[in-house]
């Protein structure tokens, strides 16, 4: 039974933030992963690739950085609180994965999932979103199959969400669209963020987003 739409009612029951350790699966350039360090004593950051672990490394220092798989955590049996995957689940969203996950949990520990969508509408101009789109749908993931839950050592899944706004300039909207792996993965990369840089005009955009939430706790 999902929680209802509004400010999530995460459980922090097993997360003292002055003890606990945690897990960011699949950081990225650090966004949620500078969230979490500045509330919990030790955080973990893995991200497979080294040109976004970089980044992340410059920008989230007080961060541990890992490379590594969902599917292979090199790290030791029940080692964390918590793992969060913001934005990310989706790549990852199989059963070797979550099993590797509930390993490295500590039992009464959390997976945290959460990821933003955009409500329209957009204020990207049209040819910089039709060009993303494309980009997007030529490495488009499988969509999550929830039912990778059955039999995984996890309790009741709890969903929340929280609408908000989000402002940012010409070079933060840039900057993540050459952070998410469909667009840093790609040989032609650079070439793509000129490509994208063109399309998109000097200013300021405000974003009207809906944060999602869903988590459960290791049995």
């Amino acid at each position: 039974m999902g929680a209802p739409a509004g400010r999530p009612r995460f459980s922090t029951r097993y997360l003292s933030p002055t003890r606990a350790t945690v897990l960011d699966l699949g950081a990225g350039t650090g966004k949620l992963t500078r969230v979490l360090a500045d509330r919990y004593a030790r955080v973990i950051a893995l991200e497979p690739l080294a040109e976004l672990r970089a980044i992340l490394e410059e920008r989230v220092p007080q961060a541990e950085p890992l490379a590594g798989l969902a599917e292979a955590i090199p790290l030791p049996d029940a080692s964390v609180d918590a793992v969060f995957a913001g934005q990310a689940f989706h790549w990852f969203a199989n059963e070797v994965a979550l099993a590797e996950i509930a390993r490295v949990l500590r039992p009464g520990g959390v997976l945290a999932r959460l990821w933003n969508e955009a409500i329209e509408p957009s204020p990207l101009p049209e040819g910089y979103r039709r060009r993303l789109s494309e980009l997007h749908d030529a490495m488009r993931p499988t969509p999550i199959d929830e039912r990778i839950f059955e039999g995984a050592p996890f309790g009741e899944v709890h969903e929340g969400a929280v609408e908000h706004e989000q402002r940012s300039s010409r070079d933060d909207v840039l900057a993540f669209a050459a952070s998410v792996s469909w667009v840093a993965s790609r040989d032609d990369r650079d070439e793509l963020l000129g490509e994208l840089a063109s399309l998109l005009p000097e200013g300021d955009y405000t974003f009207q987003m809906r944060a999602n939430l869903a988590w459960a706790t290791r049995n």
